[in-house]
């Protein structure tokens, strides 16, 4: 039997109320710590640089900010509106060209199988992991991506893969000990 490398702490603290933290000693452990209210504040203040480094691979619980952008980030309500804002990036891409909208119309079309796909993993009601979810939100908001820019050299569907890559069920949710 191998031993439990997740600790609970002795109060009910409710569905959703409760962070999984990487324990300060650096036993290995994890902890669930009651959220608060400056946590999920702090995690919408800050979520575009929070999503980047989630979608970079930084682990969730090794911050209580960081570890309260993943918890919102991967509930259903959160992946739902995600799916909805790459559902009217395919809707913008294929009305006429706006000049305020710089969008990289060939790119997103060249894309729109793997952006479907996409929209179809962040609607499923399985569990994901954050890095995905991350990944997903990072593209839409990165100015200098490959959604609105030529400049840089990863393609957008290259990336789009990758981030359907981390949204696989499968992947662990958790670091494993």
């Amino acid at each position: 039997m191998h031993r439990t490398d997740v600790r609970l702490m002795s109060r009910d603290t409710g569905p959703g109320s409760a962070l999984v933290l990487g324990d300060p000693h650096g036993a290995g452990l994890l902890e669930a710590r009651p959220i608060r209210a400056v946590d999920r504040v702090l995690a919408r203040v800050f979520g575009v640089s929070l999503d980047r480094l989630l979608a970079a691979g930084r682990a969730p619980e090794s911050d209580r900010v960081l570890a309260a952008r993943a918890q919102h980030i991967v509930s259903l309500p959160a992946r739902h509106a995600l799916a909805g804002n790459w559902e009217h990036v395919l809707k913008v891409a294929h009305r006429a060209p706006v000049p305020a909208v710089p969008l990289c119309r060939d790119r997103v079309a060249a894309a729109e199988p793997t952006i479907r796909e996409l929209i179809r993993c962040l609607r499923a009601p399985l569990p994901v992991p954050a890095q995905g979810v991350a990944a997903a939100s990072a593209l839409l908001t990165d100015a200098t991506g490959p959604l609105y820019s030529r400049r840089g050299p990863a393609a957008l569907d290259d990336l789009l893969r990758s981030a359907l890559a981390q949204l696989d069920p499968a992947r662990p949710l958790l670091p494993s000990g």
